[in-house]
């Protein structure tokens, strides 16, 4: 695993409805990862989620609220600059957002849809969205499933499709972005009850790996670019023994080596440690995440990096060249943090 943590800035979401600063910027100390706050912006209520642009100088931010919307930042130095103003995404409570071929795609819980927003040649929003693909069903799950919750949405290595996560439907829907706007591919069916909450898909573009919130378990999957085709092949609890109370997993992520995968877990407050073996998946074991509420998962430059929303600060870790167990270094203040994400 390489050496360092990114080019040199984190970019931090939070909760402001909770207490959080909205947009904290960090520096990242070479070889060490080490945070260190620079800046924060409220710009926008709630930006929970973030995603830069593939030239890392735009910053764009989820506006995770019942009206629902978009915002865009230039990056240059140590504070995001808006580039325009938020823009709508006609849905209820956008919770994830990923940026691809010339439009910004937003996950929508709350109204179970994913919305397009086109974008100009300087990364800024253009507008009002060009597309948004409303899911359909239900689980049987009655408290959290009796409709739609699209909880991710993210191109695949290919570029060639995306994906997006639904915890209401229990299932991940493949499509093709044309003309700007989404069209179903295929809806591929998980086990009924589990709700699937996120995707990572290993580096070498063959498999993926879908994290279930309902039931704390990760699902191993084959993926092929080709057909666009999401096989899952094996499912797997992310804790050794039984949870002592609600057990939430939240983030996935694999390796840059692709040898290991790791994911988060609310309530028992743990980071999982999964080798990969084949298509298959060994739990190494877990370790306390440092803080209360582990909503999201990064890896950058060999660490990790746990964003924990209840305890209010980001923790991070090295990780074992040989096990792919986390060991704890330090952390840094951020109430109500949601996601970090590195240039």
């Amino acid at each position: 695993m390489a050496d360092g943590g990114g080019r040199g800035r984190a970019y931090i979401g939070s909760f402001t409805a909770a207490g959080g600063p909205g947009i904290v910027t960090a520096a990242v100390a070479p070889g060490t990862g080490a945070l260190k706050v620079l800046s924060g912006l409220n710009g926008v209520r709630d930006p929970s989620y973030l995603a830069l642009s593939a030239r890392g100088d735009v910053l764009y931010a989820v506006s995770e609220t019942a009206e629902g919307a978009v915002a865009a930042y230039r990056v240059s130095g140590d504070r995001p600059e808006p580039a325009g103003p938020p823009v709508p995404v006609d849905g209820n409570g956008p919770t994830h957002l990923a940026v691809h071929a010339g439009h910004v795609l937003t996950a929508n819980y709350g109204s179970g849809s994913v919305t397009t927003v086109p974008l100009r040649a300087d990364g800024s929003l253009r507008g009002a969205p060009s597309g948004v693909l409303r899911h359909t069903g239900s689980g049987p799950h009655t408290p959290r499933q009796q409709g739609p919750h699209a909880h991710q949405v993210q191109p695949d290595p290919s570029g060639r499709w995306i994906v997006s996560v639904d915890l209401g439907t229990d299932s991940v829907r493949v499509c093709t972005l044309r003309d700007g706007a989404l069209d179903i591919h295929r809806e591929v069916a998980l086990r009924p009850g589990s709700g699937p909450r996120h995707l990572a898909f290993h580096p070498d573009g063959t498999r993926a790996y879908v994290l279930n919130e309902l039931t704390p378990t990760l699902v191993s999957c084959r993926w092929d670019a080709e057909e666009g085709s999401l096989k899952p092949l094996s499912e797997i609890p992310v804790l050794a023994g039984a949870p002592e109370g609600d057990a939430y997993p939240s983030g996935v992520v694999t390796s840059s080596d692709g040898r290991f995968v790791w994911t988060a877990t609310r309530g028992e407050d743990v980071l999982s440690t999964f080798a990969v073996e084949g298509d298959d998946l060994r739990l190494v074991g877990t370790v306390i995440c440092g803080g209360r509420w582990p909503r999201a998962l990064t890896e950058s430059g060999g660490f990790l990096y746990v964003a924990n929303e209840r305890s209010g600060e980001v923790t991070w870790f090295a990780v074992d060249p040989a096990t792919g167990l986390p060991r704890y270094e330090g952390s840094i203040e951020v109430p109500a943090a949601s996601c970090v994400v590195f240039d």
